[in-house]
């Protein structure tokens, strides 16, 4: 656990306009890094997460911007086991809200299975929806640097999302007299734009 390197940011953004801060925050957000007291952002340090921050650093200057990032290390192993657990806090966060949402995608296949709405325009959005999961969910790996339960948690609950979307698929595909799918298949997901998804982490 003592391996771990840390980055720490320090980002200088003008008050106006707001735009860079927002570009700063999101850039920082979606890399996972943590948000710590007086505007400090840390992440573990790998070439990857080193080369990021050296680009945005440069975007800032750009827009009139500044910073610094600096390499550091926890003093003890209570400390760094402290940093780790806040950082697997937030993908936690982030799992739940991924799991939420996996439940309304079971619980609307299920309404519409009741409903015997096995329809093509049906599939085809829970098809999407299922992209989306896919996705989302992808993302929130990428930034998992220390992944615990809560991720496999998050992988089976898509798993049984394919699944019933599999057997949705099915009945559909009986109903209309076309040779069904495999389980073990991939499923014929329809295209999305990444633009106009809603789900987006």
């Amino acid at each position: 656990m003592m391996d771990t390197t840390w980055l720490v940011f320090f980002p200088q953004t003008p008050a106006t306009p707001s735009s860079l801060r927002v570009l700063v925050w999101r850039r920082l957000q979606h890399s996972g890094a943590l948000n710590l007291q007086g505007g400090a952002w840390m992440l573990p340090h790998t070439r990857e997460q080193e080369q990021m921050l050296s680009t945005l650093l440069a975007e800032m200057e750009q827009q009139g911007g500044s910073g610094i990032f600096l390499k550091a290390v926890a003093p003890n192993e209570d400390i760094q086991a402290g940093l780790i657990e806040r950082f697997q806090g937030e993908r936690a966060k982030e799992y739940q809200e991924f799991g939420e949402r996996c439940q309304e995608f079971l619980q609307e296949i299920e309404k519409e299975t009741r409903a015997c709405k096995f329809t093509f325009a049906e599939l085809e959005e829970n098809e999407q929806d299922l992209l989306k999961l896919t996705r989302w969910l992808r993302k929130v790996q990428q930034r998992d640097f220390f992944p615990g339960s809560s991720s496999q948690q998050a992988q089976e609950c898509l798993a049984q999302c394919r699944q019933v979307l599999h057997t949705f698929t099915t009945t559909i595909y009986e109903q209309e007299g076309l040779p069904t799918p495999h389980a073990g298949d991939a499923l014929p997901i329809s295209s999305v734009q990444e633009e106009g998804e809603t789900w987006e982490h």
